[in-house]
C-alpha cells in the first residue's frame, strides 16, 4: 500500500537541467529476466554556474551493478540511489563521461514501458517517462543528445535487432550471439528512443524525397502477416509525398522502420525514425479490416510519420507543452485524411470525435486546458483536450492568420527551434512574427479550460441583418473567471433558392459582437459556425423548418450535416419528454420527411448520405439534458429508427440492393462510401419484421470484414438467439486473429440490454481474453464502460462498480493503460 503523498508538478516551478547530455552510447546484452545495459553518457555543466551541481538521474526498478567517472568507478558515498534515481554528489565541473551499468527483466515487465518482453518480442515505450526504466538518465524532455546504440542477443532466437537512426555495423559474436550497431546523428529527447529485437518478417520499399535522397522503408510484422502490411507502407509513402509537397518537410535519415506489436499501450509512438505500432494500426485486408480501420491506418501511419518533424525534430520543453506537438500533428494528420478522402466526411468525423470525447471532458471534473499548469501523473494528460482540441487551436490560428501565413509561421518555427525543445509559446510567436498579426488574445486558448457556448441572435428589417453573437465559457475546476477569447467564426446567409447570398469569416474577439449586412431582399436563414471553424457550442432558435430548408440546401456539407443531427436531437428529446410522461414517444413528421428527402436526393455522395442517416448518438443527446434518463434516451432512439424504416422502407430498400460495378473489393473512399451506405440502410431495415434474418443473411454471405461487422452490428441492435449464433461463428472464424477477436469482444460489449455485463464477465474468462493486453482490455471493458450507455448507466450502479473494480486490477498491471 502507497503511504506517500502525490508530488504536483506545477509549469510554473520549471528550471532548466544543471547538466547537458552531448551524447549516450548504450549497449544492451539482451536476455529474457536479466538484460545488462550499459551506458556512457558524455554530460558537461550546462552553464558555469552549474559546474560542480550535484548530477541527478531518473531511475525505477534498475539493479545498478557498476558505476564510474572517466573511468575511474566511483565510491559508495559519492552517490545515493533512492527509488526514484540516482544523484552524483560532487561530479567533475568540466565534461566528464559516466558510466553505468544496470540489470533489468523485461519479461516481468507487464506495465509496457521502458524495455519489456512479450510474445518473444524485445519491445520499448519511453514516452512519457519510461526510460528511467532502462537506465540512469536525466528522463525529461529537454535533455537532448545524440546516440549510438549496440544491441547483442542470441541470433536463433533474436535475429533482428532495431533501434533509431541508420545501422552502421552488425555481425555474429561467440557462441551463436550477434551484434547490431545503430546511430542516430540527431538530437532527441530520450522518450524518442526505441529498441525492438525478435523473430520479425519484413515487407520493403524504397521512397526517393524530393531533394533525390533514397529512403529505405520497412514493415515489420509477425510471419505470415507481410501481406497485410501492404496499405499501410502505401499510406506511409503517400504520408511523406504530402509532408513534402504541403510543408516542405523532407525525410532526414536512410531508412525508416515500422514494427507492428500486439501488446502496446498506444496506438503508435512516433521514435525517431524506429516507429513502434499497435498492430492493430498497421494490419489489414478485407477480410479481417473494416474502412474505418483502413481509414484508421491511413491516419495514424501519417501522424507518426509527421512527428519526424513536429515532436522530433522540434520536440516539447517540458511536458506542459504536450500539445505543442500532438495538437500539431494532430492537425497535420487531419489536413492529410481530408485530401485524401472526403474533406466533409473527415471533418464530421473529427468534430463528432471531440464532442464525444472532449467536450464532456470540458465539462466536468477533469477539464483542463490544452496546456495545464499543473499535474501530479503525466500518463493523465494524454487526453482529447490535448489533442483534438489542441489540433483545433492550430486549425482557428491557420484560419485567422490565413495559409499562406500559416505556412511562412511553420518555416520560421523550424528556423528558429529546430534541434531544440520548445513550448507552445515559441510556436505562436512564430506565427505572430510571420504574418503580423496581433495574437496575444487568442494566446487565452492554451491557457483557459472549457468550451465556449456562443449564443446567435438577430433581427431583420428594411433588407439589413443584424447578427449578434455572445460568447460565454462556463466556469472550470480551478477556473471560476473566464476571459473572452479570439476565434473564427464562419458563416453564410442562404436565400429562398437555397443559394448562399453572404459567405464571410467573422472574427469574434469581444463577449459581445453585432455585425451589419445591408442589401438583403428577403430574411435569410442563418448558417453559423461552418465547417466548425471554432470548437464551440452554438446555441440558436431555428424553427423546424428552417432546419429541415437547411437540411437540403446549405452549402456547407458540415452545417448541412449539423442541421440534420441538430433537428433530429430536438425531436429525440421531445420523444424522451413522452416517455418519461408515460405517453407513446411520437416523431416530428418534418423531419421524419426531411430525413427520407436525403435517401433519394442523387446529388449526395454515398459517403455524406450515411452520415445524413446516422441519428445523434446517446451522448449527444444526453449532453443536452440536466438529468440524464439513458432508458429513455436508448426507447426514444429505438422508436425513430423504427419510424424512419417503416416510412422509407423502399428507399431504403434501394440503397440495399446496390453493389459495387465489378463486385470486387476496393479500399478506396468512393468503395468505403458505398458501404458505408449499405450498412446504414442495413441498420434501418434490420428492425423491421423479418430483419432479423436479414441481417444474419447478410453476415454470413458478407465478402469482406466492413459489410460483416454492418451485419453483426444490425443483429446485437436486436438481440435473440440468431445474434447469438451469428457471434458465435464469428468467434469461431477468427478464432486465431487477435485484431478480429477485438471486434468480437467490442459486439459482446454493445447490446443495450440489462444482462450486458453478465455477458461481459462471462467473456472475460475466455481465452481470448486477457487484461494484460491493452487492445483486449480497451475492445471489451472499454467499450463496456464507453459505448454501451445502458449497460454502463444501470440504475443498480453495477457498471460503475465494474468499472472501477477493473481499473484497481488494471492499475497493478499497468498504469499507463489504467490511466
Amino acid at each position: 500500500m502507497r503511504t506517500e503523498q502525490p508530488v504536483e508538478i506545477r509549469r510554473i516551478d520549471y528550471t532548466g537541467p544543471a547538466h547537458k547530455v552531448d551524447h549516450i552510447a548504450l549497449t544492451f546484452d539482451l536476455a529474457p529476466t536479466s538484460t545488462r545495459v550499459t551506458a556512457k553518457i558524455a554530460l558537461q555543466p550546462w552553464t558555469p554556474a552549474d559546474a560542480g551541481k550535484p548530477l541527478r538521474l531518473d531511475g525505477e526498478d534498475l539493479k545498478l551493478i557498476n558505476i564510474a567517472i572517466d573511468g575511474a568507478v566511483l565510491d559508495a558515498d559519492a552517490y545515493v540511489i533512492d527509488t526514484q534515481g540516482l544523484t552524483v554528489l560532487a561530479p567533475p565541473p568540466q565534461p566528464f563521461t559516466l558510466e553505468t551499468e544496470v540489470e533489468i527483466a523485461p519479461e516481468g515487465n507487464t506495465r509496457l514501458e521502458g524495455l519489456y518482453r512479450s510474445n518473444g518480442i524485445y519491445c520499448t515505450q519511453c514516452e512519457a517517462e519510461g526510460f528511467r526504466r532502462i537506465t540512469y538518465f536525466p528522463d525529461r524532455p529537454d535533455v537532448m543528445a545524440t546516440y549510438e546504440v549496440e544491441i547483442r542477443a542470441d541470433k536463433a532466437d533474436v535475429p533482428i535487432l532495431l533501434s533509431n537512426g541508420d545501422l552502421i555495423a552488425e555481425g555474429p559474436l561467440d557462441d551463436g550471439r550477434h551484434f547490431a550497431r545503430w546511430q542516430d546523428p540527431h538530437r532527441k529527447p530520450c522518450y524518442l528512443f526505441a529498441l525492438v529485437a525478435g523473430d520479425l518478417a519484413k515487407l520493403t520499399d524504397q521512397f526517393t524525397t524530393a531533394s533525390g535522397a533514397a529512403v529505405d522503408l520497412l514493415i515489420w510484422t509477425e510471419h505470415g502477416q507481410e501481406a497485410k502490411a501492404v496499405y499501410a507502407m502505401d499510406a506511409l509513402k503517400r504520408s511523406m509525398v504530402w509532408d513534402e509537397e504541403n510543408y516542405g518537410l523532407e525525410y532526414d535519415l536512410g531508412q525508416f522502420n515500422i514494427v507492428a506489436i500486439s501488446d502496446f499501450n498506444m496506438g503508435a509512438m512516433e521514435n525517431k525514425s524506429l516507429n513502434v505500432f499497435n498492430a492493430k494500426y498497421i494490419l489489414a485486408d478485407s477480410d479481417t479490416a473494416t474502412d474505418n480501420d483502413y481509414a484508421f491506418i491511413e491516419g495514424v501511419v501519417a501522424h507518426e510519420y509527421f512527428h519526424n518533424w513536429t515532436g522530433n525534430r522540434v520536440t516539447c520543453r517540458d511536458w506542459f507543452q504536450l500539445s505543442l506537438k500532438e495538437g500539431l500533428t494532430v492537425f497535420r494528420d487531419q489536413q492529410f485524411s481530408a485530401d485524401a478522402r472526403s474533406a466533409a466526411e473527415k471533418r464530421i468525423d473529427d468534430v463528432k470525435r471531440l464532442r464525444a470525447r472532449q467536450f464532456p471532458e470540458d465539462a466536468g471534473p477533469m477539464a483542463h486546458p490544452i496546456r495545464p499548469e499543473a499535474y501530479i501523473e503525466i500518463n493523465n494528460f494524454y487526453t482529447p483536450t490535448i489533442y483534438e482540441k489542441g489540433a483545433e487551436v492550430i486549425g482557428m490560428l491557420r484560419r485567422l492568420i490565413g495559409p499562406e501565413a500559416y505556412r511562412k509561421g511553420i518555416d520560421l518555427y523550424f528556423e528558429r527551434h529546430d534541434g531544440t525543445a520548445a513550448t507552445c509559446d515559441d510556436f505562436v510567436d512564430a506565427m505572430a512574427d510571420s504574418s503580423g498579426y496581433d495574437l496575444s488574445r487568442f494566446r487565452r486558448w492554451y491557457g483557459q479550460a472549457g468550451t465556449p457556448v456562443i449564443t446567435v441572435s438577430h433581427s431583420f428589417e428594411d433588407g439589413i441583418l443584424s447578427l449578434t453573437l455572445r460568447q460565454l465559457t462556463p466556469p472550470t475546476p480551478g477556473q471560476v473567471t473566464k476571459h473572452p477569447v479570439e476565434m473564427p467564426i464562419e458563416i453564410g446567409l442562404i436565400g429562398d433558392d437555397g443559394q448562399d447570398v453572404v459567405s464571410e469569416l467573422l472574427v469574434l474577439t469581444e463577449a459581445e459582437q453585432t455585425w451589419r449586412f445591408d442589401g438583403l431582399a428577403k430574411e435569410p436563414a442563418l448558417s453559423i459556425n461552418r465547417g466548425f471553424t471554432a470548437p464551440v457550442r452554438v446555441v440558436q432558435n431555428e424553427s423546424p423548418a428552417t432546419r429541415a430548408f437547411r437540411m437540403a440546401n446549405d452549402s456547407d456539407a458540415f452545417n448541412r450535416w449539423e442541421a440534420g443531427q441538430s433537428f433530429a436531437s430536438d425531436v429525440l428529446l421531445a420523444m424522451v419528454t413522452d416517455i418519461q410522461a408515460g405517453a407513446a414517444p411520437t416523431a416530428d413528421t418534418g423531419f421524419v420527411e426531411a430525413w427520407g428527402q436525403a435517401l433519394v436526393d442523387p446529388d449526395i455522395d454515398p459517403a455524406f448520405r450515411a452520415l445524413l442517416m446516422t441519428l445523434p448518438s446517446a451522448d449527444a443527446i444526453a449532453d443536452a439534458m440536466i438529468i440524464v434518463d439513458v432508458d429513455a434516451i436508448h426507447q426514444a432512439k429505438q422508436a425513430l429508427h423504427g419510424t424512419l424504416a417503416r416510412t422509407h422502407t423502399a428507399a431504403l430498400e434501394t440503397i440495399w440492393s446496390k453493389q459495387a460495378a465489378d463486385g470486387a473489393f476496393s479500399a478506396s473512399a468512393a468503395a468505403a462510401g458505398l458501404r458505408a451506405e449499405r450498412g446504414a440502410a442495413l441498420s434501418y431495415l434490420s428492425c423491421l419484421d423479418g430483419g432479423a434474418a436479414r441481417a444474419t443473411e447478410a453476415a454470413a454471405t458478407a465478402d469482406n470484414m466492413t459489410d460483416r461487422m454492418a451485419a453483426l452490428g444490425a443483429l446485437n441492435d436486436q438481440p435473440g438467439p440468431e445474434r447469438d449464433m451469428a457471434l458465435a461463428n464469428f468467434r469461431q472464424r477468427y478464432a486465431d486473429n487477435p485484431n478480429v477477436l477485438d471486434k468480437w469482444l467490442a459486439l459482446i460489449a454493445m447490446p443495450p440490454i440489462p444482462s450486458v455485463l453478465d455477458d461481459v464477465r462471462r467473456t472475460m474468462q475466455d481465452p481470448a481474453f486477457t487484461l494484460t493486453n491493452p487492445n483486449r482490455a480497451r475492445a471489451l471493458i472499454g467499450v463496456f464502460a464507453g459505448f454501451n450507455p445502458v449497460g454502463f448507466h444501470a440504475k443498480d450502479g453495477c457498471g460503475y462498480a465494474f468499472l472501477a473494480e477493473q481499473i484497481l486490477a488494471l492499475d497493478k498491471l499497468n498504469p499507463q493503460t489504467a490511466a
